[in-house]
């Protein structure tokens, strides 16, 4: 689905957001029930998530290795979990630095609930990235403008 359906003016064109492809610029095309289902479907996901770490830990007792090592991985996913919600939440306001996402891959990997849980969230306000993509886009908008007004005048030196 493309919001270019005829009605865009010339210039830049808006960026696709996962999920929501260009519905995002004018909230048409089924943009709101999107939203309601990156909400749900995130959330969802969360959950299962954590019952699938909860299954872990019981297998840790299970394993009977001891109450350090148990508490070290509830404090690891812990701390990865709050790192990842706030780097991904980070992400929807301005672009990731490409050289620390990458040397934090492990790290957001490990906390992929945080990052869920930011998901979740951000949707319920807004496209995940929405806010983001508006300002570049209304920023081209106005250098296409710029670039394209001419002054008065100016045809003619150059005929």
């Amino acid at each position: 689905m493309s919001a270019d359906n005829g009605t865009q003016p010339p210039g830049p064109s808006p960026e696709p957001i996962r999920f929501f492809d260009t519905t995002w610029l004018n909230h048409d095309n089924g943009y709101t029930p999107r939203r309601i289902a990156v909400a749900v479907g995130s959330l969802a996901t969360a959950a299962a998530a954590c019952l699938v770490l909860r299954l872990a830990y019981q297998g840790l007792q299970i394993a009977a290795i001891g109450s350090f090592v148990s508490l070290l991985m509830i404090v690891m996913f812990a701390i990865c979990s709050a790192m990842a919600f706030r780097h991904t939440w980070d992400g929807f306001t301005r672009r990731p630095d490409p050289d620390r996402q990458a040397s934090l891959r492990g790290l957001l990997t490990i906390g992929f609930v945080g990052s869920l849980l930011a998901y979740f969230f951000r949707s319920l306000t807004e496209a995940p990235g929405e806010k983001l993509h508006r300002e570049e886009y209304e920023a081209a908008r106005k250098r296409h403008e710029k670039k394209t007004t001419r002054r008065p005048g100016k045809k003619r030196r150059r005929a």
